[in-house]
Parts: structure tokens; sequence; C-alpha cells
């Protein structure tokens, strides 16, 4: 058995059944062995940060790890964008990527790169297979690290004569480890605390947002009156009916300290002390007062059901129901509005939805407008690298079989990144609504630009980087050019008549709102 099938049936046996690929020559022998050994599904990305950021996306929902198949170290450059966010998102992916054979690599061909020294900034696991009998081993332990809770990724690169050569044998999978066991000195301080004061915030993050760990959150917030409260930067949030209403920490500082502020102890459950995306001029980067002290029930890469079951049964919480969220609203009117649109969204999701955002400054407050909404899965950019919104919600779609309507909120500037994801829901015909946010313009930076202290108004060189005008984007165009259906909207209305239309079809299909 060569190599390159003795890496697909390793991976096949250790529960990997999807690649993501955009191969090239190196790879050929692999894209033979994925031919040829049934069982995994291929999804083709025209670009490799699509390829990625749909492995990312895939994880999120799945929860389990697909390959990415990559084609030598330029290719696997061009997707460290979104395995940058997948690794904030601490998400679970095997990437293969190709290289040149071990005989030809001396002589420097064009394509020859320090693929490992780029894998290492984007992954806890790296390896290159120096032999096909090497290959089996190899595979289990990418996965085995992939799987390593709460998600890593691992990087495996293949020259080609390890791919073709002879003698490969397939790897024995072995059982992931368990998260590092909950420090019950840190639960008994928790527990103190609580029943001492009444300035104490629980920060969740991670899998303390998903809906297990909420339900034991809200039991120790109702027991103790703690509040609630979602890190900035979660990956992927259980929301709508019969899970929290909880918010998010504010982006900027101002309003983060005027949401948080007021606790001078924060209990965080696989969360970090808040912190601002970028420096600012005579502004601090914590976004909470200096004075706050911070108490860790659970790390990253603990289990924040476990650490929350054992707070609250510590403080003999009962049991209690997450309060209803009232009435579902109706569809907004009139001209287009970041409430309006939220509203709008969250009269009309289907069921068990999944929302990838991108919507950049648009989405600020779509939370509170879109918590009557059905149960559904929230997924966020993670790591600030703009261009995951399309390839994370098609790789969720994916992971969801089809069975679930993805909706997809983007910004058009971050949509330029990666809009080839849109040619791979065509093809793979993917239940996902595009709303395609359309202002013209990167209307982040025209906010930064002042707060930097750059100036207050960009002039006309600088302006000409921020717009996106002249010519102006035609996402209808686009779109179709994809084989994605596509229409325009200016109102609410026709946004909303577009949606119900949406959803009621088995593809995909985008909706340019013009904001």
């Amino acid at each position: 058995m060569n190599g390159a099938k003795t890496l697909v049936s390793t991976l096949l046996a250790s529960g990997v059944d999807t690649c993501f690929a955009n191969p090239g020559t190196s790879e050929m022998h692999f894209v033979a062995a994925l031919d040829e050994i049934p069982g995994m599904k291929c999804v083709l990305g025209l670009q490799e940060n699509v390829v990625t950021g749909m492995a990312d996306g895939y994880f999120r929902i799945a929860r389990k790890p697909a390959c990415t198949l990559l084609h030598c170290g330029p290719g696997f450059a061009n997707g460290m964008a979104n395995l940058h966010n997948a690794r904030r998102a601490r998400s679970g992916i095997v990437n293969i990527v190709g290289d040149q054979a071990t005989f030809h690599r001396p002589f420097d061909p064009p394509l020859t790169s320090d693929t490992t020294g780029m894998a290492q900034t984007v992954s806890a696991w790296v390896r290159t297979s120096a032999r096909a009998s090497d290959l089996g081993r190899d595979a289990v332990e990418a996965v085995s690290a992939a799987r390593t809770f709460p998600g890593q990724i691992a990087t495996l690169i293949l020259p080609a004569d390890v791919s073709w050569g002879e003698g490969g044998v397939v790897g024995t999978p072995t059982v992931p480890g368990q998260p590092p066991p909950i420090d019950s000195g840190a639960v008994d301080g928790a527990a103190k605390m609580l029943r001492d004061r009444r300035d104490v915030l629980i920060l969740l993050a991670g899998h303390g947002v998903l809906a297990e760990a909420q339900h034991f959150a809200w039991r120790i917030a109702r027991a103790t009156g703690a509040k609630l409260m979602a890190d900035f930067v979660n990956p992927h949030l259980a929301r709508g009916r019969g899970r929290l209403q909880i918010e998010r920490v504010p982006y900027t500082r101002a309003e983060a300290i005027e949401a948080i502020g007021k606790f001078r102890h924060v209990i965080l459950v696989n969360a970090r002390p808040p912190v601002a995306f970028f420096a600012y001029p005579d502004v601090p980067s914590i976004h909470y007062e200096s004075d706050t002290q911070f108490h860790v029930l659970s790390r990253p890469d603990q289990d924040p059901v476990e650490a929350l079951r054992a707070l609250a049964t510590l403080l003999d919480a009962p049991d209690a129901e997450i309060p209803d969220a009232g009435p579902r609203p109706e569809p907004a009117s009139g001209v287009p509005s970041p409430e309006g649109l939220a509203q709008t969204l969250g009269a009309l999701m289907p069921e068990n939805a999944i929302v990838s955002e991108e919507s950049v400054t648009y989405g600020k407050h779509f939370y509170r407008f879109t918590h009557g909404a059905p149960a559904h899965d929230w997924l966020h950019l993670a790591g600030g690298a703009i261009g995951d919104g399309m390839p994370v919600a098609t790789g969720a779609a994916i992971a969801a079989r089809k069975q679930r309507r993805v909706i997809n909120l983007q910004a058009d500037g971050s949509a330029m990144y990666s809009l080839q994801s849109l040619w791979t829901q065509a093809r793979e015909q993917l239940p996902v609504t595009t709303i395609l946010l359309n202002n013209g313009r990167y209307d982040i930076l025209l906010g930064e630009y002042k707060k930097v202290g750059a100036g207050a108004t960009p002039g006309e060189n600088a302006m000409s980087m921020l717009d996106l005008g002249n010519p102006s984007l035609d996402w209808v165009r686009l779109a179709e050019g994809m084989g994605v259906e596509a229409c325009r909207a200016t109102t609410l209305e026709q946004c909303a008549d577009l949606m119900r239309r949406s959803f009621s079809k088995s593809g995909p299909f985008l909706i340019e709102l013009m904001v």
C-alpha cells in the first residue's frame, strides 16, 4: 500500500470523513487515493482561504475535525488567515499539505518554501512525514492532536515521494484524551465569593456559551444573584428560545466599561479578561476597571460544563428553567437598519437555523432583537482576520448535512476576501442564505481612522483606500456568476420577502441588501 492510501485509510478509521481541498501536482497520489477508497466526502474550494474557513465552520457544528488538502507552502500561506481564525476559535482541523519530493527539494524548485515555519504559527502540532511507513502513525497523532479538547490545528506535511512510496501501514486510532480536571479549590473559591458578594459577573466563553453549560450557569445566577455575560470573542453560541438572553462584552472600551465596570469580581469560565482588539493613543488596553479582580473557574482547555455543574452542586442551586424571551418579533419595515434587519431575522428565521455572522459594524446590536427567535446556533469571527463568514457558513452547512438553513450575515468588504465560497455552495447545493450588507466601503475603518488619531476625516487619497466604489460591486451579478440565485433589496419589506423565498429553497440564495 502506498503512503497516500495509507493516509486516507487511517483518516477514515480515525473518524475523519470530510476533506476540503484545493490540490496541486504534489498531492495527485492523495487525490487518487481519495478516489479509490470509499468513504471520504471531498469538497472543492476555489481558493485555499475558503478551504480552511470551511474546515473551521465544519468543526464548529460537527464537533469533529475535517481534513484540508493544500498545495505546498504557498497554498498553505493562502489559507493562513482563516487558520488563524480557526486557531482562535479552537477548532480542530487536520491540514494535509503537499511538498516537494525529498530528492527534489535540494534543487530548490520554485514552490519550495518553509512550510513548517509557516505552519507552526497557526498549528498546535506540525510534522513532516519522512517515509510511507510513517504515515499511518503520523496521521493517528495528527487526528489525536486535532481532537484535543476543545480543538486544535494539526498540520501534516506530505512530500510527494512519501505519498507515492510503498510500505504504508494503516494506523490504529487512539481515544482522545480527556480535558484537564477542574480545580476543586477554584470551585470552592467561586462558591464562597458568590455566597458573600453581590457584585459578581460570570463571564462565559468557549463551550461555556453552549446549551448545556448555559443551564448550569443560569441555575448559579438565579441562586446567587450573579450576572451572566459572554466574552466578545465567541466562535459559537447557542441562542434563541430556551437559551440565555445573554449579551457579549461590547467591542469598544467605553461601552465595555459601562457594561461590566460595576463588577469588582469576575469569574472566568473558559474566558480571559477582556482587552481591546487594537491600541489607541492614551486609551488603556484593558476593557475593565483596573481594580477588577478575576477568578478562574475553568481555563479554555478545561470542560466548562464540569466546572459549572460542580459549582451549581456546591451552591445547592436548584434546577431552574431559563426565562422565556417573550413574543417573537414581527418583521420590520422601511429603510434598512441594523435593528430592523435583526428584528426581521428574529421574526423569520427557521427552526434550528445556523447564523454565520461577519457583519462587522452593522451587527453590533443584533443580539437583543433576536432573543425571541427559535433556537439556533450563532457563529462569530473569532480571530479578527476578515473573510471567514462565507466559508464558515459553507462548512457549517456541510456539517449539518444540508438539514439546517444557514444564514450568512455578511459585510461587503470582507465578502470579497472569500466570495469563491458561493461557487462551492452552488456546486454542493447547500441551503445557505447570504444577506450581503452593501454599504460600498470598509465602514469599520472609517471609525478606526478617527479613533487611532490619524485624523478627523480621511482625505481623498486615504478615502480611496477605504471606499469600495468606482466601480461599485454588483453582488447580484457576482453571485449569479458563481451559480447562486440572487436579488437586490432596498427596503426591509423586500428583504423579508426574499428571506421567505430563500428559506423555501433547497439550495443557496443571496440577498444584496443596500444599506
